[in-house]
């Protein structure tokens, strides 16, 4: 270790337990991060300046204007920009020896396996549910240790999935909560600090597992609550009733979504940008129905589309029989996902824009107002 790493790394190395050998071991670790997104930006710069040798980041999406108040790591320059390219130049100035794998590409049952095959660690800092399933059960395949965590509103909790040592988030939560029953960020709205706070927890599970300090939170949540500050642990054990982990899934029909895979039919109810753009230039009779919330609709919407929000979708449903069949869509396509389980349990035909809004301001109409 030369003098510049002496220097950068003294105040760590001098922690009671720590030392040169616990900074080796960051040094030759392996970490891939899971979303470059709220709690991504607080485990990213974290696991750099602690010295982490190698940092993988897998996320498709590109920054928002609406990401920074949370997203730190990345700032006004980075607009319109791959996430994960803003979070490796982040990176390169805070710690230029730390390796930084750029992987533009959602994360996935396809391939999951393969990327987890590089890494000693996975930590995932997703937004959804059928990426944290996923995750766990790839790890689970793989061997290796699942940091997890998730934020909502106020509240937010971490822990630490490890089939080799002990429980795994399947354990604590054996099946996802029913479409539409938790808000995401965008519905319901985060405090920036409970990610600074939930991902500095995860990041410092991280550590803890690659330099053999402390204990890790295996078989234990720990729950924050910011309006009244108080943290809280909870002890779990393993399901006996679980099922065991012999491959992955569709983690969007484990958790009541629309499948993404061509193969079940799903291309059905899904449209492309592009295809919504053709349709629509064609002439196709349709009917576009925006579920965002109103201050959404004002940034950004397409022409000729009726709004109603989705939390309101289940009490006006009646407003839409009859008519051309309907498109529907969000800012990314989830709330849209949501939508049309709920027209076509109606029996109102309808059809969603995969990817939302954000895809058609991307590929039809750059210009159009991003948020």
């Amino acid at each position: 270790m030369g003098q510049n790493e002496r220097e950068r790394y003294a105040r760590q190395e001098r922690l009671p337990g720590f030392g040169a050998a616990a900074q080796a071991r960051l040094g030759a670790a392996r970490v891939l991060v899971i979303g470059a997104g709220g709690l991504g930006s607080s485990i990213i710069p974290a696991l750099a300046a602690a010295g982490v040798g190698t940092i993988g980041i897998v996320d498709d999406d590109t920054v928002e204007l609406s990401n920074l108040h949370r997203q730190h790591i990345h700032g006004m320059a980075d607009l319109g920009r791959s996430k994960v390219r803003s979070a490796s130049e982040t990176v390169a100035a805070l710690n230029p020896d730390t390796r930084v794998m750029t992987i533009e590409d959602r994360l996935d049952a396809t391939n999951a396996l393969d990327l987890f095959a590089d890494y000693d660690l996975v930590i995932d800092g997703s937004d959804n549910f059928p990426t944290r399933y996923l995750a766990n059960d790839a790890a689970a395949l793989s061997g290796i240790p699942l940091v997890w965590g998730a934020v909502s509103q106020y509240a937010g909790q971490a822990g630490l999935a490890w089939a080799d040592r002990g429980p795994q988030y399947r354990d604590l939560f054996p099946a996802p909560p029913p479409p539409g029953t938790v808000p995401s960020c965008e519905e319901g709205g985060v405090l920036p600090t409970v990610c600074a706070v939930i991902g500095s927890i995860m990041a410092t599970e991280a550590i803890k597992v690659l330099t053999g300090i402390g204990a890790p939170l295996i078989g234990a949540v720990t729950t924050f609550d910011a309006l009244s500050g108080a943290f809280r642990r909870i002890d779990y054990g393993r399901d006996p009733a679980a099922e065991p982990i012999t491959g992955l899934v569709d983690y969007e029909l484990f958790c009541g979504l629309p499948s993404k895979n061509p193969a079940d039919g799903a291309g059905a109810e899904e449209l492309t940008a592009e295809e919504l753009a053709a349709e629509l230039a064609g002439g196709a009779p349709m009917r576009l129905l925006d579920v965002r919330e109103p201050w959404e609709a004002e940034i950004a919407a397409l022409p000729g589309a009726v709004l109603i929000p989705l939390g309101e979708l289940g009490a006006r449903v009646d407003e839409l029989a009859g008519g051309d069949p309907i498109v529907v869509y969000c800012h990314h396509g989830i709330r849209s996902a949501r939508a049309l389980d709920l027209l076509r349990s109606a029996g109102i035909p309808a059809r969603h824009l995969g990817g939302g809004i954000d895809a058609w301001s991307r590929r039809i109409d750059p210009a159009m107002a991003r948020y």
